[in-house]
């Protein structure tokens, strides 16, 4: 355990808590938008685009099988299945969740939160034995006088070094806590969610009759109360406001004209403004609209590339992160060299079946895939002798023409005679 003392600074004198550190609290309190909705992590996954985005990320990520490879001295690499990490990050991190439930859950509080972290348990060699998640909201990020991190749980009011921590950082400006999209950009998702509200209050309230009911002056009798006021307009708002009265017909007595004041939904543009939100969420994570379901730009022609847009500008960054982030804290000082963590996102990197086909005759026929390479690619077991790499005949070296061929010396002669002629 680390005590308080460890993080005064000249500053604040020795003994005294440090005022040198930071505990986040991105997305915990939340934020006023200029919208007018709060903005904060229930407020924001009420969004159904900002939802579809942090959820594609976390499934997307989870799906990926995590794998820990050992180099070997050929260059190559092996699964290091004997390796007691191996189990943690690809079966199961803890007693509780499955790989897929972790690294979902992980993803989604990055989304949100900016910062996911997990308690290490280790055993008696140093290996960790167990991930567990912990809420981001009740940890503090502590800087200690030796420029490292150190983590305060606030539950356990106990702090923590970076070996008994698991810490996943987004985009950071300060290398010690990530950043929440929803302290950075609470306008964007107040508008958002402004807009929704707006859309269920018109339905709600029903037709766009908001407005004033006028009575002409000169020797129209004024009504004489208050309460018989009250009385016509509740009358009026009954019989003219709501789902089902919309587009009912009013008349109106006594000379009395109805004003709108309000704009109505064509001149507020409100679908375009839905649209717009939905794209701007996009936006901030860096996701093509159609993988939420926005066609709107999707076509035949592009909808493949931009499925590889979202792979390797949005995908890649994050799972980057995840892979450095274990690299560091899961293995030891003395390992890092010979081994190393990885997500498998071949699949995801696939094009269709035509244009794979394409590419594995094309390697193939070049030399440097082999019949074994591409099964192996698609999934399917090896087969006898397919490891075999071909040679283009007009690629092969020339002082080996003869050995390509098959050829005797003295077939050889005779073929260069030929050619000599010939020219």
């Amino acid at each position: 355990m680390f005590l308080p003392g460890l993080f005064s600074t000249a500053a604040t004198g020795a003994g005294k808590p440090s005022q040198d550190w930071t505990g986040w609290v991105s997305a915990i309190t939340g934020r006023q938008s200029s919208a007018g909705p709060y903005i904060n992590t229930d407020t924001a996954m009420s969004v159904t685009a900002l939802r579809a985005c942090v959820t594609l990320l976390a499934e997307s990520v989870a799906q990926l099988p995590c794998e820990l490879y050992r180099r070997t001295p050929n260059g190559g690499r092996e699964r290091a299945v004997d390796h007691p990490v191996y189990d943690l990050i690809h079966v199961q991190p803890n007693r509780k969740d499955t790989s897929f439930e972790y690294y979902e859950q992980a993803q989604g509080v990055l989304g949100l939160e900016g910062n996911h972290i997990a308690l290490i348990e280790r055993d008696g060699a140093g290996y960790p034995t167990e991930l567990i998640p912990l809420n981001p909201k009740k940890v503090q990020v502590l800087k200690g006088r030796d420029g490292l991190p150190y983590y305060n749980l606030l539950d356990y009011q106990q702090i923590l070094g970076m070996d008994q921590i698991h810490h996943v950082k987004a985009f950071s400006m300060d290398g010690f806590i990530g950043v929440s999209p929803l302290a950075t950009n609470p306008n964007a998702i107040g508008l958002a969610l402004a807009t929704e509200e707006h859309a269920a209050a018109v339905f709600k309230r029903g037709a766009t009759m908001s407005g004033v009911i006028e009575r002409p002056g000169g020797d129209v009798k004024p009504i004489e109360s208050q309460e018989k006021v009250d009385r016509l307009l509740e009358k009026f708002t009954e019989r003219h406001s709501g789902l089902r009265n919309a587009f009912s017909v009013a008349l109106l007595q006594e000379g009395m004209t109805y004003k709108q004041l309000a704009m109505d939904n064509e001149k507020a543009q409100l679908l375009e403004s839905r649209n717009f939100s939905v794209v701007d969420v996009c936006r901030l994570y860096k996701i093509p609209p159609h993988m939420i379901q926005q066609l709107d730009k999707a076509t035949f022609n592009n909808i493949e590339h931009l499925g590889l847009q979202f792979v390797i500008y949005t995908l890649l960054p994050w799972v980057k992160r995840f892979e450095s982030a274990m690299h560091r804290d899961l293995l030891v000082p003395s390992e890092r060299r010979d081994f190393y963590i990885e997500f498998n996102v071949s699949g995801l990197l696939r094009g269709d079946l035509k244009s794979r086909y394409e590419a594995y005759a094309v390697g193939r026929q070049w030399g440097w895939l082999s019949v074994n390479d591409i099964r192996r690619l698609e999934n399917m077991p090896p087969v006898q002798g397919g490891d075999r790499y071909l040679v283009p005949l007009n690629m092969t070296d020339a002082q080996k023409t003869g050995q390509a061929l098959n050829a005797t010396p003295e077939q050889m002669k005779e073929i260069e005679e030929i050619l000599c002629r010939a020219a």
